[in-house]
């Protein structure tokens, strides 16, 4: 299960799952990958043909002339305006956030898509059973993609990706779709069957009546799972920064992710085996 984290988040997981793997735990192989917003872009190339080792080189490289996306106090706000009168209704907290993403002003759609295809270098499925989150912006209805959806990949993941109020709403079969991470930052209670597994959260906590990765990880264990949850250490935190949408994040929160993995490789290896 990988969450959303913005440029941070990606780095730091890349990383994480490149150390993991450079120390013997290879989490690529699992019979199900999840991925969440950050999560989503991470999901879509571990297992297309690119080594771990390589796109971890790829996070390392500098973010000159790049786009630096705000997600400062004023997007927070926005946020917290748009959820605060449904604290206790998660659809209807979607839907207000809905709103909020289809009124904002932002790059053009096609402009974002051509972001996000770059970045992938793809627009195939990877091999492996791939699930990529979403949420419709109009009826707050949690949606999934896989590889047998008919959805072309790049617009799985812009939709994933597509932060209310930071980049536009992703139309699919005439659905305005939005950021996954707003039901949840990992959705990891799509792994609910599964013996084993390992959450990956840049966000652990996102904003009430949002289920955090802790509660969804807490669940899946009483049901008698192996769960393990890997969230950042402080020198991650630091990493990241105040903005997780600057690209500029994106080295020293690989590196971050990197040298954490020595760290946790002991926890999840003992879920993993």
């Amino acid at each position: 299960m990988l969450g959303a984290g913005g440029e941070a988040g990606i780095a730091w997981e890349v990383g994480l799952l490149a150390g993991l793997a450079e120390r013997g735990t290879d989490l690529t192989a699992a019979d199900l990958v999840v991925g969440t917003s950050a999560g989503a872009g991470v999901a879509a190339r571990i297992n297309s043909g690119v080594s771990l080792a390589a796109l971890y080189e790829t996070q390392l490289a500098p973010a000159d002339g790049e786009i630096v996306a705000q997600f400062g106090r004023w997007t927070i706000a926005k946020f917290i305006w748009a959820v605060a009168p449904a604290r206790r209704n998660p659809v209807r907290a979607r839907i207000r956030l809905g709103r909020m993403a289809v009124r904002s002003r932002t790059e053009p759609a096609a402009d974002r898509r051509a972001v996000v295809a770059a970045r992938l270098g793809t627009r195939d499925w990877p091999a492996g059973n791939l699930l990529i989150t979403a949420v419709d912006a109009d009826t707050g209805e949690f949606v999934t993609f896989d590889s047998s959806s008919g959805v072309d990949l790049i617009d799985a993941v812009g939709a994933s990706c597509a932060v209310p109020g930071v980049w536009p709403p992703v139309t699919i079969n005439g659905r305005r779709l939005m950021d996954g991470g707003m039901r949840s930052p990992a959705n990891a209670d799509l792994a609910a069957g599964y013996d084993r597994v390992v959450v990956v959260a840049p966000i652990a906590q996102g904003l009430r009546p949002m289920p955090s990765a802790l509660d969804q990880a807490t669940e899946l264990a009483r049901g008698g799972q192996a769960v393990a949850l890997v969230t950042p250490d402080a020198a991650a935190v630091a990493a990241f920064g105040r903005n997780l949408l600057d690209p500029r994040t994106r080295a020293p929160s690989a590196r971050a992710g990197y040298a954490q993995a020595a760290a946790v490789r002991a926890d999840v290896a003992a879920v993993w085996g």
